[in-house]
């Protein structure tokens, strides 16, 4: 019994330990100027991609501009990655605006907004449960066919929900009802709000060119290029088009501040939504921290990441602020723009107050076709660029997952859609499951000398050159994606590193992408990457992802002797 309750109490403590911002909080004296300038930078551009998912929520560009607040101040005081930086996404702006249609006062038929507050709110007290169970770190189970699929269902979702806006007239609250009236919808379009909309989205797309030919338009963005443009247009022509000040009458606007105390009666009901939204978060956050560590080399904390989610989005509820979740958007810009401790996210959220405080005037002349336009082209920066130009070429069983997952993000739900495409990922993968708790089958590092390759007398010669060997194991599937990570990350300095996959015998779309990722990473660092490969089935998945071609033809060998070959040119070993 006292063994059992010692584990509990120390179980309790690790959690908290996790959890516990205090190293955060010593950070932000750390990089005071520079997380200032970035910090002020990344609010500038948030702003429009702040209003626009607000629009896409339903709930008004001011709540989409609270969200942002409230994800960057509570998150960047309470999280566990300290580039991040949090607001409003398009997966859960998405998933909020399907729940405004669902909950309807009834006496007067308009949306229940305390019931979809509620929700928001709800959801930061799952979330910090979640973290408080320590399970983030699974995220690294979900397939890179599930993360497509939904990413290129969500990109469809805003990209269609736009086109009313676009042109002008009333937004529609799903996408049946968008294809179910496009008719009409061309019948009446609003030409005055067809041009606004065209010339910001001409710009969206114009601008990163215009900023590589002059270095001096580098560190403007191109959504507020676009709503700079489309506001001055509509303003300087007088032109008789929707602007976000139209919204500021409704209920939900017209307060800038505002408390929407949850109503915890109606749990039954709040519940099950509260669990999607919190999904949705945890998932858009951990994915963002993965990308923030690829690009800074760093290790983020997940527990504490989502743990500064859950509070964000509980005040982000009481406020009236949309769902916020880590961006990748807004944290790329800050990495990019030099912040470094969460003092930059916290400037961030500090720069929309003041934004939102002294130029409310400025957002209510915003023309809403110009916000459609910067949803637009976000929603076609979301599509998987990676996975769509070889979509037919895919394994069967990542494809399948694919379709299934992009289909019930359109038409059903977003957590719905990915929890099926795990579920089916996990059925067809799970003998391979066994691989994960069995350390014999576990990746590893090895010298060159430890390898099968070397086949003559001349081995005394190789066994101080900088040659590491990642010998894989068995599958190498989304379920083993994370350990091969981890090995990879313990390799003593290299210039040449071997992948031998004598021992695979299957791969899928996240394991090829794993590999990938690593041998572009070890490129950039000006390591030269082999890969033996003697399965041909996999040599066959290889050829048809492009592999082959990204690592180059004479580096992708099928016997070991090649191999070695290859190295003794290579050290002019003869």
């Amino acid at each position: 019994m006292d063994i059992l309750h010692n584990s509990i109490l120390k179980y309790i403590k690790d959690s908290f330990s996790k959890i516990n911002p205090k190293t955060n909080f010593n950070s932000l004296n750390k990089n005071i100027s520079g997380d200032i300038l970035a910090g002020i930078t990344v609010g500038i551009i948030a702003l429009p991609l702040a209003l626009a998912f607000g629009q896409v929520s339903q709930l008004g560009p001011i709540s989409g501009i609270l969200g942002a607040i409230s994800g960057g101040i509570i998150g960047g005081l309470f999280g566990g990655c300290a580039l991040s930086v949090s607001g409003p996404t398009a997966p859960t702006s998405s998933q909020i605006a399907s729940f405004l249609s669902v909950f309807i006062i009834g006496t007067i038929n308009q949306p229940d907004f305390v019931a979809v507050f509620s929700i928001i709110f709800l959801s930061g007290i799952i979330i910090v449960g979640i973290s408080l169970l320590r399970i983030s770190h699974y995220i690294h189970f979900i397939p890179y066919s599930v993360v497509a699929g939904f990413m290129c269902g969500i990109g469809l979702m805003v990209i269609l929900g736009q086109i009313n806006s676009f042109v002008g007239l009333e937004s529609k609250k799903n996408v049946y009802q968008v294809l179910q009236e496009l008719n009409n919808t061309l019948k009446n379009i609003n030409k005055d709000a067809l041009l606004i909309g065209i010339v910001s989205l001409f710009f969206m797309f114009l601008w990163p060119k215009l900023k590589q030919k002059y270095k001096l338009l580098f560190n403007i963005p191109a959504p507020l290029i676009a709503l700079l443009i489309g506001t001055s247009i509509s303003y300087f022509l007088n032109l008789n088009i929707p602007y976000i000040g139209d919204q500021f009458s409704t209920s939900i606007q017209s307060e800038t501040f505002k408390i929407y105390f949850p109503n915890l009666s109606r749990l039954n009901e709040f519940i099950a939504p509260a669990f999607t939204v919190a999904g949705l978060i945890i998932i858009d956050s951990l994915l963002t921290c993965i990308i923030s560590d690829n690009l800074t080399g760093t290790r983020h904390i997940s527990d504490r990441e989502i743990f500064g989610q859950g509070i964000a989005n509980m005040v982000s509820g009481l406020i009236g602020g949309v769902s916020t979740a880590t961006a990748t958007m807004f944290t790329v810009s800050n990495i990019k723009f030099g912040g470094k401790t969460p003092l930059s996210s916290i400037v961030y959220g500090l720069t929309l107050v003041g934004i939102l405080l002294g130029l409310k005037s400025f957002v209510e002349a915003i023309p809403i076709a110009c916000i459609a336009a910067i949803l637009i082209k976000i929603g076609l920066d979301i599509l998987d660029y990676r996975v769509l130009p070889i979509l037919r070429k895919l394994p069967k069983i990542d494809l399948f997952i694919f379709t299934i997952v992009l289909f019930i993000t359109i038409t059903y739900n977003l957590m719905v859609a990915v929890s099926i495409g795990v579920f089916i990922a996990v059925l067809f993968y799970f003998k391979d499951l066994k691989y994960i708790f069995n350390s014999k089958y576990h990746h590893n590092m090895i010298s060159f000398s430890e390898s099968n390759f070397i086949f003559d007398s001349q081995q005394d010669k190789f066994t101080k050159l900088p040659i590491v060997v990642l010998k894989l194991q068995k599958a190498l599937f989304f379920g083993s994606i994370e350990k091969l990570l981890n090995v990879y990350r313990t390799a003593q300095n290299h210039k040449i590193l071997i992948v031998d996959m004598g021992q695979t015998s299957k791969i899928d779309l996240s394991g090829a992408y794993a590999l990938e990722d690593i041998i572009k990473s070890a490129k950039i660092k000006g390591i030269s990457v082999i890969v033996y490969n003697p399965n041909n089935k996999i040599n066959k998945i290889f050829q048809k992802l492009n592999f082959v071609d990204i690592l180059g033809k004479n580096n992708y060998f099928d016997k070991p002797e090649l191999v070695f070959s290859y190295l003794k040119k290579q050290f002019n070993i003869n």
